[in-house]
Formats: structure tokens, sequence, C-alpha cells
């Protein structure tokens, strides 16, 4: 890592620039380009994500401002708003999802064991999906209701340092089961999810794969009672082994499941879950699904330090290329934050990274004592005033 550079140009150093060409020539991106690069796009880009720049113009204008500075990020210029706009509407988002595959691969190295909340050695996946609202008259495209756009963000996080494994940008109105049936889950491992995701056909499948699920119980649900345990822990009611009886759901889903009847004690809920995992304490499958809400956390970090409410541009492609860069600064930021000794709430590295994204310091001791790393090269003693 070049490290006499500015701190963005050591962010952006964490990206194999080879990966990210090869990547550029699988989607033929820089087809008929002529002198603005893929790479100088996805630099402008991630500027306006950690920069939190509102428009085109102000990507450009920022970037303008650190003529000196841009060879380090690998750019010639800073690009001009109409050339920023060209690209982002015509150039294939697919790319930005190949460079999302390939970072999370570093992440997850990083982030290997770090999920002490539990002692089972089983991966521990959570699905979830997020509605963004756009206008309908600016997102004519995105149509979701008579009077309202929308797009969904589909993602599986791994609750080993809470960063996402696999993502999926689609219209508002694609239903989450149809993108629980594109998720690929290793065997004897755990995923997580809400109601919204129930589907007995889906769960006879990973019963017979070996995947655990756990999740609620719909209100209504046919099912006749195998076995009763013993449910002797704090807001346990029922512990039951159950076979569905319903009319479909017993063909599509005929594996004996476990129904968890549990009154949590801080809020007064009750919560019904359902599961296949049979061997599990009753109060362990309750925390499983207590911890689902750090992808609700997830998504509530990438909208409030991200930028993927507003758009710098109204095309289709421009606010795929806009989200998927935002996805690609989340594992990034969430690497800086596991990699310091300094306890950054994500927030404030957001901030703090923002304010000093061209200045000179090393990007790890800065990120180790953030408040007492003074810039690189700067004058010790202050200039006088030349007052007669």
């Amino acid at each position: 890592m070049v490290r006499v550079a500015g701190l963005f140009s050591q962010t952006l150093s964490l990206f194999s620039r080879t990966e990210f060409h090869s990547a550029v020539r699988e989607h033929g991106a820089e087809k008929y380009s002529k002198g603005f690069s893929c790479w100088d796009q996805f630099v402008a880009m991630l500027f306006c994500q950690l920069a939190q720049a509102k428009s085109l113009r102000e990507i450009s204008s920022g970037l303008s401002c650190c003529l000196g500075k841009l060879q380090h990020l690998g750019m010639k210029r800073a690009p001009s708003r109409s050339t920023l706009s060209y690209a982002n509407a015509r150039r294939p988002w697919e790319l930005y999802e190949t460079v999302f595959g390939q970072l999370l691969a570093r992440c997850h190295t990083l982030a290997h064991g770090r999920r002490a909340k539990f002692r089972f050695r089983n991966k521990l996946y959570s699905l979830d999906s997020t509605v963004i609202d756009l206008c309908v008259t600016m997102f004519d495209w995105a149509r979701f209701r008579r009077t309202k756009g929308a797009i969904k963000l589909h993602l599986l996080l791994d609750h080993e340092g809470y960063v996402p494994c696999f993502g999926v940008v689609t219209n508002g109105r694609v239903s989450d089961v149809k993108m629980a049936w594109a998720v690929n889950l290793p065997a004897d491992s755990i995923i997580v999810m809400d109601r919204g995701y129930v589907d007995y056909l889906l769960f006879g499948q990973w019963c017979e794969a070996g995947v655990w699920f756990v999740t609620r119980m719909k209100e209504g649900t046919n099912y006749r009672v195998v076995e009763k345990r013993e449910a002797s822990a704090a807001g346990m009611r029922r512990d039951e082994v159950i076979e569905l009886t319903g009319r479909e759901a017993s063909v599509k889903c005929p594996n004996r499941l476990r129904r968890i009847h549990y009154r949590d004690v801080e809020s007064g809920d009750d919560l019904v879950f359902l599961t296949n995992h049979l061997g599990f304490a009753a109060t362990t499958i309750a925390r499983i699904y207590r911890d689902r809400w750090q992808v609700e956390l997830f998504f509530k970090e990438l909208k409030q330090n991200l930028k993927v409410k507003t758009f710098v541009g109204t095309s289709a492609n421009a606010v795929r290329v806009q989200i998927w860069t935002a996805l690609i600064a989340m594992p990034v930021l969430k690497f800086l934050q596991l990699k310091a000794r300094y306890g950054w709430s994500l927030s404030k590295l957001v901030a703090l990274l923002r304010w000093n994204l061209f200045t000179y310091r090393d990007l790890w001791e800065w990120l180790d004592n953030p408040d007492e790393t003074p810039p690189i090269g700067s004058p010790g003693e202050q200039l006088a005033l030349g007052l007669s």
C-alpha cells in the first residue's frame, strides 16, 4: 500500500486493479470508450458515496479541486458532469456486481471467526430485503404502485463480521420468496428470516439438502403435535415437534419440524418460531432469531451513511450503478472497522473519513488512533504572517 498518499488513495489500494480490469474485460464495459475508463468511473462513484456528494456536479467539482492528488487515485483528470452521466447510463452495472463479489472474499477472510455470541460452528446467515422508494414521475421504469416507484435490495448477511455475501437488486414487485430460491446455501448452515419467506416447498428442499432454517410461524398453520418437550427456561411456553397437516404443506414439506412458543421477557411479545433443527436448545433458537436484527441494522446503516436514497442519475442503469457502489463501499467500511483497534462506530468512521479523504496520513495508524495521528509532511511550525 502507498502510505504517502491521501486516505482515499490508500482505501482504493484495497481493490486489486488486476481483478478489476479482468471484470471490465468480462463484461466488455469499456467498448467504444474514449479516454474515460471504467476505473475512473468507479473512483468517481466511490467518491460520491464516501464524500456524500449530492449531484454529478458535486462529484466533478470535488475531484477537480484535488487535481494534484488524482494521480494517486489512478486518474488523469476529473470527469465532467456529462461524461460521468453518460457512463452511468450506458456502462453495464453488472461490472460493479462482479467487483462486489471480488471484494467480499477479502472481507470474509478477515471476518472469519468473529462470532462469539454462539458456541456452535455452523455458518449463520440472515436473509432479508429492503424497499428503496423512488419518485414514479422521475423513475417511471420502477413503477411499484399507481403513484409510487420502488426498487428492492435483497441481501444475505453472514454473521461472521456481519458482512453481506449475496445481494440482488430487483424491481419492487419481486417477492422475497423468489429471491430465497436463488440463494445457494452450504450444507449444515443455518438461515434465519422473517415470515415473508415462508414457503413449505423451499423448506422441504432445505431439509433434504441438510440446511437448517429458523423463521416465524404463520398464524393459522395446520399441524399436529408429535412430541412435547420440557420448556423450563425463562420465557419459554412450549417446545413441540410437529408435522404439517395442511393439504399442500404436508406434501411440500413432509419432514418433522419444531414449534417453539416464546414470550420475550423485555417486550412481553409472544413469538412462535418454526425450525427444522431438533437438536438446539429452545433458548438458542430464540437467540438465533433475535440476532436476525443485525441485517435490519445493516440496512439502516447503509441508508443513513451512504447514498442509496437520493440518486445522481434517473435511468435504471445509473441507479443500479450507484446502489452497487454503495454496497461495495459498505464492506470496505466494515473491513476498516474490523481492522482498527480503535472502537469506531460506523457513522463516526464515515464522517471522519469524509473529512479526511485527501489528507496525507497513514491509513492504519489513523484508524488505530485518529485523534493523535498528524498529517504526513505537515510543516512543524506555522509560517509567520508578514505584517509590517
